[in-house]
């Protein structure tokens, strides 16, 4: 196993040797999705970077628990402490019950980061599972002076936090610049101090999603979620938490302050942020409109998408940046990207036809050796693409007779090819078709399926009768029956 490891940790904002607490045993916490609307690709690009860090301390032979929730309550449309909880919200406008939506969209979710090769963690559990834990750490924090119940609502004291302990350590804001920057919302003059945050909301009349605590019917702030399932499932301390850079503050700051306030301990020792997916230099997001829906990648029907492109593409699209850098859309960079895979796996398919000969001339060690450099360095796969690439021109040499290589070197060749293009880098070889100028999968079309039979369940019809269109002028033809709806490619 090495054991020079380095990462970037947003807490000390270094990177530093991995030195896990517990080896073989890691502990990985990542903040998933709010199931209230379908995934984007910015949403794709930052639980794939994360996939990468699970998939490569797995190649490493550490034994990861990787846990990524599922925010089913609590997260407020404004991301503080006022407005309406998005899934309530979310009910509300389709009609639904609360749990429909968050299953509709869970689905939906779990579609999407199969269709894109993201493996399940290991654990995915959901906030409203994990009520009687974040009440308990209420109450801890509470009892440990750092927190005050006013009306029905409980709010964390970071005035008094802020005696002994750096809020802001992770972001590197200071608590006064803060405070005169925070403007007073309506409703929040039950804080004693703007920078107060919920831990515990009470749920006011209309409100759908609640439950009974000591503090009466209520529902639990959005950062505690992430504390209470990370402290039951990896202990009050573990190795790594990773999520977007936008979750750095509030979110996470809030997280560090609620993991010492219940438990003198900070939870996570290493912090790390994967960077946003731009489109003309703008975030791409659901608020900006300039998000990608995985239908619409499949069809290229989206005002800024030239042609569809397949997923593994777009993997390799993603992977060509590190995780922590800005990427930046393009049609340009896709098509290049495109390109690049399909170099890659014909250089995959070709190795597989190489005859040994009877000594080597290439030095297939010191391509491992490389790989494993590529990624020991804060997980740099746009450089361990580049070492895969030197890989593929010491095939095509081989194959062209220039060089030569042994039948153990064949062998240690194709290992280490198949580890870091397959389960580091989490390609796979996808099936010829052309769906203007992408490759097209069944799972993709399976995924359109599942889309549109989400549409219709929602009395979304013209969404549903969009897809079948689209699909259809794709040379695609659904047909529904009792037992399900399959398709045939004409």
């Amino acid at each position: 196993m090495s054991s020079q490891l380095k990462l970037y940790n947003t807490l000390t904002r270094e990177k530093e040797i991995f030195q896990p607490l517990n080896p073989p045993h890691v502990g990985l916490y990542v903040c998933g999705p709010t199931v209230y609307s379908d995934v984007h690709l910015g949403n794709v690009r930052s639980f794939l970077s994360f996939d990468i860090v699970f998939r490569y301390l797995t190649y490493l032979d550490y034994k990861v628990r990787y846990v990524r929730n599922i925010t089913d309550v609590g997260h407020l449309v404004d991301d503080a402490d006022e407005g309406e909880d998005k899934i309530a919200k979310k009910a509300r406008l389709e009609a639904l019950e609360p749990m429909e939506v968050v299953q509709k969209y869970t689905n939906g979710f779990h579609d999407v980061m199969r269709i894109f090769n993201i493996l399940p963690p290991s654990i995915e559990p959901t906030a409203t599972g994990h009520i009687i834990e974040q009440i308990e750490m209420v109450k801890k924090i509470i009892d440990n002076g750092l927190a005050y119940e006013v009306d029905g609502s409980v709010y964390f004291d970071v005035r008094k936090y802020a005696e002994k302990h750096n809020y802001g350590s992770l972001s590197g804001r200071n608590i006064d610049d803060l405070r005169s920057n925070t403007r007073t919302l309506d409703g929040q003059d039950q804080k004693r101090d703007p920078l107060d945050f919920a831990i515990w909301k009470k749920a006011e009349g209309g409100h759908i999603m609640h439950w009974p605590s000591p503090w009466g019917q209520g529902f639990p702030g959005w950062h505690l979620e992430c504390s209470a399932m990370s402290t039951k499932y990896l202990g009050k301390e573990f190795d790594i938490h990773g999520g977007g850079m936008d979750l750095k503050f509030p979110h996470h700051e809030c997280e560090i302050a609620q993991n010492q306030g219940a438990n003198e301990k900070g939870g996570p020792r290493y912090w790390m942020h994967g960077n946003m997916l731009t489109v003309e230099g703008r975030k791409m997001a659901k608020s900006e409109g300039n998000g990608f829906t995985p239908e619409e990648l499949i069809t290229g029907n989206h005002k800024l998408l030239e042609q569809g492109y397949s997923p593994m593409t777009v993997r390799f699209f993603m992977l060509q940046c590190h995780y922590a850098s800005t990427l930046d859309f393009s049609n340009d960079a896709l098509r290049a990207a495109e390109k690049g895979y399909k170099r890659l796996s014909d250089g995959i398919k070709t190795l597989e036809s190489l005859q040994p000969a009877e000594t080597s001339s290439v030095d297939v060690d010191a391509l491992k050796k490389s790989c494993v450099e590529s990624m020991n360095d804060d997980f740099n796969t746009p450089i361990l693409i580049s070492k895969l690439f030197d890989g593929v021109k010491m095939i095509n040499l081989i194959k062209a007779g220039t060089e030569k290589i042994s039948a153990d070197d064949l062998e240690k060749l194709k290992r280490t090819m198949h580890d870091f293009t397959f389960d580091v880098l989490g390609f796979k070889m996808e099936e010829e078709g052309s769906s203007e100028g992408g490759n097209l999968t069944e799972s993709l079309i399976e995924l359109a399926i599942n889309l549109r039979k989400g549409a219709k369940l929602s009395k979304d019809f013209s969404t549903a009768d969009q897809i079948r269109n689209e699909l259809s002028a794709m040379g695609i033809v659904l047909k529904d029956s009792p037992e399900g709806t399959s398709f045939e490619i004409g």
